[in-house]
Parts: structure tokens; C-alpha cells; sequence
């Protein structure tokens, strides 16, 4: 790992401190929006490695960040996994037909986001 940039997308001020303290304690570098036009605009000025976006968001929703994400030339290729509280059956299959890389519900569960943020960086790196 070396300094990977990560973008939380996250309009619940407890959820965004603990995922941005987690994401720092493990050595990225972690930039936060509290709605996805802010987050869009950031990913768009510094392209992150990974963008983690809540899916319930004021405003425009992840699901629809999440193509405008995809639109763009310069953002296209980040994963971007959904970081919800959506966790019913239905909720989990229309987020991935969406397009999203891969799914974490909460509340966090430690080991599961670790790996998922490191693996998603990691398959990242080999495209």
C-alpha cells in the first residue's frame, strides 16, 4: 500500500468519522463529501483509487452519482463500492445491477471492509 487515495462519499456525520478513521488508521489517504455533487466534483479534480459512496444520499442518490461517475472519462474506471445500510435482498441485487464493483452494508463490519477497500484497490492496479 502505498498512500492510495480514497473517497467517501457519506452523509451520516458517525458513519463518515469511523469509515475515514478506519481508512487512515490502515494508511490511505481519504478525502470525504457529505453528497454526491460534492463527491463528484471532487473525484473529478483528484481521481481517487477508490470512491466508497452511500447509496441514501441528499440530493442526487449514489446510484445516479454512480453514473455520472461511469460518464466521465476520467472517472469511468475507479471502483466505486456502495457503502449502505440498504442491506434487504432487493435492495442488494438493484445496487450491483447498477454497476457498482461491490457492496458493504452497515454497520461496518471491520474485517469485511478492510478487505473489501485493499481488494478493490488491488484489481484496480492489474487493469
Amino acid at each position: 500500500m502505498a498512500n492510495e487515495h480514497v473517497l467517501l462519499i457519506e452523509d451520516n456525520e458517525k458513519n463518515r468519522k469511523l469509515a475515514k478513521d478506519i481508512l487512515e488508521f490502515r494508511g490511505y489517504r481519504v478525502s470525504v463529501a457529505v453528497n454526491a455533487e460534492d463527491g463528484l466534483a471532487l473525484a473529478a479534480a483528484e481521481p481517487p483509487d477508490l470512491v466508497l459512496m452511500d447509496i441514501q444520499l441528499p440530493g442526487m442518490n449514489g446510484i445516479q452519482a454512480l453514473a455520472k461517475l461511469r460518464e466521465a472519462e476520467a472517472t469511468r474506471a475507479i471502483p466505486v463500492v456502495a457503502f449502505t445500510a440498504s442491506v434487504m435482498p432487493g435492495d442488494r441485487h438493484t445496487i450491483m445491477a447498477a454497476g457498482f464493483n461491490a457492496f458493504l452494508s452497515k454497520p461496518i463490519a471491520m474485517k469485511e471492509f478492510t478487505e473489501t477497500v485493499a481488494a478493490q484497490i488491488a484489481a484496480r492496479g492489474t487493469k
